[in-house]
C-alpha cells in the first residue's frame, strides 16, 4: 500500500502541474481528494494493512493529503498569477499613441431653441423675468380669471402639492407678479418649465414655454399681430405666412391662436399638418379686463396684449424631430447633430 500511495501521489502532482485553469484544478482536487477520489479510496483499506505497518502507512496517506492540498492552493495561486499576467498583457496602454482630448459639449436644443426666443423678444424691447416652479393657486390659476369651479382647469391637468399649492401648468404666474411689481409701461417676457399631467409623443409631463406680455395706454390687437408677426419672421423666415384664428382663453379677451404655413411641407398638405399646410404654435389675445383689476390696473387707463407658446413645439418645427420624448431622453447621438 506505501507503493500504491506514494504513485498516486506522484500520478497527483504530475496532473496538477499541468492544470492550465481552475477548471483543471478542481477536476484534480476531486479525483484525488474527494469524498469518492483515489486518496479516500486507498486509505478505506488501511484496515487490511497488518497492524504492526499500520501507523506509518497512516502517517504516509495524512503526509500526501496534506501535501496535495498545498500543491492545490499553489496550482490555483499559479493559474491566478498567470491570469493576471495575461490580462495585463492585454490591456497595456501603448504611451506611443498619440492622445485625444475630451468630446466638447453641445448646447441643447431646448436651450438653443429657448436663447433663440429669448433673443428675438429683447430686440423687440421685452425683458425678462422669472418666477418659481412652485406656485400658489391663486397665481396660476384664479389671478387670471380661472376660479375654483372654473371649466378652463380640465385644460391643464394639474400637479397639486396640496388644495394652495401647485406645480404651475404656465409661465402665466410670472405675469401677475411682473404685474404687481411694475407699473405701466411695461414689456415682459417669463421663459421657464412648466408641469402637467400628460405624456404621449407630443406631450411630457415638464416642459418648457415662453410667455410674453405687454401693458401701456391705447395697446390693441394691431400691437400683438405685429408683435407676434416679427417674431415668426426672424425666427421662421420672411417667406413663412402665419394666421390668426379665433379662440378662447379665460385670461384674454378677445382670444386668438396662431398658425404658421407647415415647415414640413411648406404649406402644401402632409400628415405633419394633417394635410391642412398649418401648424398651430402659440395662443395669444388681449388681457382680460379682470386680470388688470386683480393686479391693480385700471382697465380703463391701459391695455395689453398676452402670448404663450411651448418652446419644445417650437423647437420641433424649426428642427423637423417628430417625438418630444426625443428632447428628455439624453442620446448622444440625437444630441450630437445639434
Amino acid at each position: 500500500m506505501e507503493a500504491e500511495l506514494k504513485a498516486l501521489a506522484s500520478e497527483a502532482k504530475a496532473a496538477l502541474g499541468s492544470a492550465r485553469d481552475m477548471e483543471a484544478v478542481e477536476a484534480a482536487r476531486v479525483m484525488y481528494l474527494g469524498r469518492k477520489g483515489k486518496l479516500t479510496a486507498v486509505l478505506s483499506r488501511l484496515g487490511d494493512v497488518p497492524s504492526a505497518d499500520r501507523p506509518r502507512v497512516g502517517r504516509l496517506g495524512n503526509e500526501i493529503k496534506h501535501s496535495l492540498t498545498a500543491m492545490i492552493g499553489a496550482a490555483q495561486d499559479r493559474i491566478k498569477d498567470e491570469n493576471l499576467a495575461a490580462e495585463i498583457a492585454r490591456a497595456r496602454i501603448d504611451v506611443t499613441l498619440p492622445g485625444f482630448g475630451p468630446v466638447a459639449g453641445h448646447v441643447h436644443p431646448i436651450t438653443q431653441t429657448l436663447d433663440g426666443m429669448v433673443a428675438v423678444f429683447e430686440g423687440l424691447g421685452f425683458r425678462v423675468e422669472q418666477g418659481p416652479d412652485v406656485e400658489t393657486d391663486y397665481n396660476n390659476f384664479e389671478a387670471l380669471n380661472i376660479g375654483k369651479d372654473h371649466p378652463a382647469r380640465d385644460m391643464q391637468a394639474t400637479f397639486f402639492v396640496n388644495d394652495d399649492v401647485v406645480l404651475r401648468t404656465h409661465t402665466s404666474p410670472v405675469q401677475i407678479r411682473a404685474m404687481k411689481r411694475y407699473q405701466p409701461p411695461i414689456r415682459v417676457i417669463c421663459p421657464g418649465r412648466v408641469y402637467r399631467c400628460d405624456s404621449d409623443l407630443s406631450h411630457s409631463p415638464m416642459f418648457h414655454q415662453l410667455e410674453g406680455f405687454m401693458v401701456d395706454k391705447d395697446v390693441n390687437f394691431g400691437h400683438l399681430k405685429g408683435v407676434l408677426m416679427a417674431f415668426i419672421h426672424a425666427f421662421f423666415g420672411t417667406e413663412v405666412g402665419a394666421r390668426f384664428r379665433p379662440s378662447y382663453f379665460p385670461f384674454t379677451e378677445p382670444s386668438a391662436e396662431v398658425d404658421i404655413q407647415c415647415v414640413m411641407c411648406g404649406g402644401q398638405g402632409c400628415p405633419v399638418c394633417k394635410r391642412s399646410g398649418w401648424l398651430e404654435i402659440l395662443g395669444s389675445g388681449m388681457i382680460h379686463p379682470q386680470v388688470l383689476k386683480n393686479v391693480g390696473y385700471d382697465p380703463e387707463q391701459v391695455t395689453g396684449f398676452a402670448f404663450g407658446m411651448g418652446v419644445e413645439r417650437i423647437a420641433m418645427l424649426k428642427f423637423k424631430i417628430d417625438s418630444i420624448r426625443a428632447f428628455f431622453e439624453n442620446d448622444l447621438r440625437f444630441l450630437k447633430q445639434f
